[in-house]
């Protein structure tokens, strides 16, 4: 005798469920011998698997247990209970959407985390073209750059700069991510229109200092972005940093080994 609830076997004089305590009926009162039922576990598998779809995944764990126990009242029902189908389907649905769903994954966050590494880089570029304009500003207001030992005050004082202007989004938690090229201030001359103004550096305030000083942390090491005299801001690539010209009176140089390309920090 089967029971009408749970679908376990019991001998047929027994009273009540052995599985569950449902009280049984008997061949005669309830189900005629032999006849079939589909389990409803495998029916709510098949159910919830098809609205995990339509619910990006929220019944796919559901489906997946309901699917198991209409398996198991399947096997424990020796006949009487059908579904084995349902079940099975219910279960094959929400993994195969999962499994669609971590490789899409997969393929999806390394470009969400270049896009992300790229706007970081258009910010950082946007603050120090900012900087030089207020560089310029400042400049022809009172005819020379600001003194180097506080160009960060003197920039928010004079030239109406914010203070997140002097930060990179790429860099650590920090006041400024900028430096003055030292070799830009206190010069007697024009300043030649490709000479670096300002460049990320290590973390400071007022930092001044020369292409020792220079950083590609904040993008990976693929480069960093530099403010030129003309205004101009540009993402040098680290295979390019040696072209830079650092000082007024001599064009870009190699490294000192020869190997085209300057040491970075």
């Amino acid at each position: 005798m089967y029971c009408p609830r749970c679908g376990a076997v019991n001998p047929d004089d027994a009273a009540v469920c052995v599985s569950c305590g449902t009280a049984l009926a008997g061949p005669t009162e309830g189900a005629p011998a032999g006849t079939t039922r589909t389990s409803k576990a495998a029916i709510a598998s098949l159910i919830l698997g098809v609205l995990s779809v339509f619910t990006c995944l929220l019944t796919a764990i559901p489906a997946i247990i309901c699917g198991i126990v209409g398996l198991v009242q399947v096997g424990r029902g020796k006949g009487r209970v059908k579904g084995t189908g349902l079940a099975v389907a219910g279960i094959v649905i929400p993994v195969a959407l999962l499994s669609l769903v971590m490789m899409l994954l997969a393929i999806l966050l390394p470009a969400f985390s270049r896009t992300r590494d790229i706007a970081q880089r258009v910010v950082c570029g946007t603050n120090l073209k900012g900087l030089g304009t207020a560089m310029m500003v400042y400049q022809m207001d009172y005819d020379a750059l600001p003194t180097p030992q506080m160009w960060c005050d003197l920039l928010i004082q004079h030239a109406d700069v914010g203070p997140t202007s002097f930060q990179c989004s790429g860099g650590p938690p920090a006041r400024c991510h900028y430096a003055l090229n030292v070799n830009a201030v206190g010069s007697r001359t024009a300043l030649p229109p490709d000479l670096v103004l300002l460049f990320e550096a290590a973390p400071g305030w007022n930092t001044v200092g020369g292409p020792d000083d220079l950083t590609t942390a904040y993008h990976q090491g693929e480069g960093c972005n530099i403010a030129f005299v003309d205004g101009h801001v540009e993402f040098v690539r680290a295979q390019q940093l040696y072209r830079l010209r650092w000082t007024v009176d001599e064009s870009p140089q190699g490294s000192p080994d020869g190997s085209g390309t300057a040491p970075v920090r």
